[in-house]
């Protein structure tokens, strides 16, 4: 499938595990331009498929058609492969996280910006349609001031050398979080533990506090029994889940619970759950639509340079909590 010639031309640089998902959704908009990998083999078995064509990193950013890059290399990659292809002019998404330190996150911001180039993160659940409506339901104030949120991102794998599962899993999550409360926390706080190996983290659960009040906690695992893909906002109205293992009309329910205090108790009633109808579509391939539209337009992506890096912030924070043991500040 060659670019569409209303679609800008695209290389997609990674075709592994991830990758070849980007390959395949990029490809479906008419935009595929070319396919690289370090295992070349792998480049030309998808180029073939999708009627790309297969080129070194090199070569994909020096090629004058190729308008943008889509990375799915390795994380400790993203920073050095990300700011390479915007000095060569071209527009970036780069898979989560963005980079590895903060520092490396700022300059990738600062080359966006001398460049005149698209930088997007892949925060994928920020275009899911469930967190979509989510963000609306919270900004419209449907569940009052919020009180709290925590999510859950569990799984048996997939496991990581090279990064912790904070770094693996908690973006997502981190993201959704610093969206719904609109602000940065002051305080972190982490704590890892290892079981398969001395120095990366199995298992952790960070809690973040924010200035109006909201706490937030995150817990993410890859030596859990059973997947969990779970979001939970406490409003003082009302309560929402999204659960992404759910179908998708159940992905996204509303719990108008109430609270009335009799003689100096607090009596909660619990109320019957509303599935909030959503329309269904594959959050990647809407992911990837966006970033051809922002290469298009030039406008800036839901989840550009400075959302990926308050995320980084976050992740930064929270591996230094558990580094070193103690409350992060912000």
């Amino acid at each position: 499938m060659t670019a569409s010639p209303s679609r800008p031309n695209v290389a997609v640089i990674g075709c592994g595990y991830w990758g070849k998902n980007l390959v395949r959704n990029i490809a479906s908009l008419g935009a595929l331009g070319a396919v690289s990998d370090a295992n070349m083999d792998a480049a030309r078995k998808y180029a073939a498929e999708f009627g790309a064509r297969a080129l070194s990193f090199d070569e994909a950013i020096a090629a004058p058609d190729i308008e943008g890059v889509v990375i799915a290399a390795p994380a400790e990659l993203h920073a050095d492969l990300a700011g390479r292809a915007l000095d060569a002019g071209k527009h970036v998404y780069v898979e989560k996280p963005m980079a590895l330190t903060v520092a490396d996150g700022e300059a990738l911001i600062a080359r966006a910006q001398q460049a005149g180039r698209v930088l997007m993160v892949g925060h994928l659940l920020q275009y899911h349609p469930a967190f979509l409506a989510l963000l609306k339901m919270v900004r419209a104030g449907d569940l009052g001031r919020i009180q709290y949120i925590y999510s859950n991102r569990l799984n048996l794998g997939k496991i990581r050398r090279e990064e912790n599962v904070f770094w693996s899993f908690a973006p997502h999550d981190i993201s959704m979080i610093l969206a719904l409360v609109g602000e940065l926390p002051q305080k972190v706080f982490a704590r890892g533990s290892y079981y398969l190996s001395k120095d990366v983290a199995d298992v952790t659960t960070t809690n973040m506090q924010f200035a109006n009040g909201v706490s937030g906690h995150i817990f993410v695992s890859w030596l859990h029994p059973f997947k969990e893909q779970k979001l939970v906002v406490v409003g003082e109205n009302a309560m929402a889940v999204f659960d992404d293992r759910l179908p998708w009309h159940e992905k996204l329910t509303l719990y108008r619970h109430t609270l009335k205090w009799k003689e100096g108790t607090p009596v909660p009633t619990a109320a019957q759950g509303e599935n909030i109808a959503l329309a269904e579509a594959e959050p990647l391939k809407l992911e990837c639509r966006h970033f051809l539209d922002c290469m298009a337009s030039g406008a800036a992506a839901n989840t550009d340079g400075a959302e990926g890096l308050r995320v980084l912030k976050v992740l930064s924070a929270a591996e230094n909590s558990m580094r070193e043991g103690c409350e992060v500040i912000l």
